[in-house]
This record gives C-alpha cells, sequence and structure tokens, in this order.
C-alpha cells in the first residue's frame, strides 16, 4: 500500500510578505518613471526642432514667395518682436521675400470639427486683403471624408485669393467668412464646401472668420512695421 507524503509545516516554503510584494512593484513603477521621463527629457529638443522645422515650411507654403520669415507677438499692448513681447499674445508669422518685401502674414486659427478640434495656419497678404493659403497643422478628422479639408484640390483651391476684406471702419471684415454648400459659391468671401464632409468645412470657415476678424483689425496699425521687420 502506498503513500503519499505529507508536507510538513517546516518543509512549506514561507510566504511572500505583503511588504515585499509592495517594495518591489514600487520599485519597478518607480525605475519606468525614470525611464520614461529621461526618455522624454532626451527628445524633447528634437521635437521642438522638427516643429519649428514643420511650422516654417507651413509658413512659407501659405504666403507664396515668402523665403524667410521673422516672429511677433500681438498683445493687448500692442505688437511686439517675439523675443521682446511683454506678455503672451497672438503669434504672427511675417513672411518676406528674397529681397526683404513683406509677402504677408501667416495666422494660426483653429475650431471643433466633426471628430476634434482642428488646426491650421492660413496666409494673409494685405496687399490684395485677402487669404492666400491655408494648410492644416492638426486634425483627427474621418479618412476619406472630413481630411478632405487638406487633400482636396478643390476646396484648398478656395484659399487662392479668399476675400478678407475690412469693413470702412477697419473693425472688422466687410464680409463674413462663410462656408456654403458644394457648388452655390457666388462670392469671393465664401468658401466651396465639401459634400460628405460639411461640419468639417463648415469648421474652416468658422475659425478662418474668426480669426480674421478678430486679428488683422488689431493689426491694421502695425503693417508699417511687419513691413520693415526682415
Amino acid at each position: 500500500m502506498s503513500t503519499t507524503p505529507q508536507t510538513t509545516a517546516a518543509e512549506r516554503p514561507a510566504p511572500t510578505s505583503s511588504f515585499k510584494l509592495v517594495a518591489t512593484l514600487g520599485l519597478i513603477a518607480l525605475f519606468s518613471g525614470l525611464l520614461v521621463v529621461s526618455v522624454f527629457e532626451f527628445t524633447k529638443p528634437y521635437i521642438a526642432e522638427n516643429q519649428r522645422r514643420a511650422l516654417e515650411a507651413a509658413v512659407f507654403r501659405v504666403v507664396p514667395g515668402a523665403v524667410t520669415r521673422q516672429d511677433f507677438v500681438l498683445t493687448a499692448q500692442g505688437l511686439f518682436p517675439a523675443a521682446e513681447a511683454p506678455a503672451p499674445g497672438q503669434r504672427v508669422f511675417a513672411a518676406y521675400d528674397a529681397e526683404g518685401n513683406l509677402r504677408g502674414i501667416a495666422l494660426q486659427a483653429s475650431a471643433r470639427g466633426y471628430a476634434d478640434v482642428i488646426r491650421v495656419l492660413y496666409g494673409y497678404d494685405p496687399s490684395c486683403q485677402c487669404i492666400v493659403g491655408m494648410t492644416v497643422l492638426e486634425t483627427r478628422e474621418t479618412p476619406g471624408l472630413g481630411d478632405k479639408i487638406e487633400t482636396d484640390a478643390r476646396f484648398v483651391a478656395n484659399f487662392e485669393r479668399l476675400d478678407a476684406r475690412l469693413n470702412p471702419a477697419g473693425t472688422g471684415l466687410a464680409n463674413a467668412i462663410v462656408t456654403v454648400k458644394q457648388g452655390d459659391k457666388e462670392h469671393p468671401w465664401q468658401i466651396d464646401g465639401i459634400t460628405g464632409a460639411t461640419i468639417s468645412a463648415n469648421a474652416i470657415g468658422r475659425m478662418l472668420n474668426d480669426s480674421a476678424g478678430t486679428v488683422l483689425p488689431q493689426l491694421a496699425p502695425y503693417w508699417t512695421l511687419l513691413e520693415g521687420g526682415a
């Protein structure tokens, strides 16, 4: 008759204490956190440099003919070179040609789209008082539909010469920039929309109207300063 040997209390492995378990998990979490922070700090300057280059390329894309830029900040106290701004404010990217002539400015604008906030950079030429370019900086709109705001050549063509004239008093736009149904555009301040991506296209019109209608009147006294900025 076989017998199964019984494990005595002395032979059983000692249970792991809760303190040791918690301490081990704590050390793992600590080292993991330090690793994440170290990687973030190491890559931060490279990310910032890539963002700077991407923004500079975007400025030259939305202001045709520009090859150099100078950054300004529009504050409640006025317009200042970025390094001399006394307070945070609206960033204004002044863009110049090879001879140092002002070709226009670039401004950022944003509005809620279908999926999330859409952020764009658009160019404005004071000589024609019109928007002369637009590029999407950030979007999470539906691929194949909402992303047509940056891939549809017909829609992008709206921003080659979009009317953004100020009213006689200089207090706002003479005509509100608005997105209309595809095929219904009749005026140079209207944006011909995108069938199937109405919300995204409307967001572009809304953000450009709000941004241009607010910022351009404030910049009106400073065009001479911008022209001499290069």
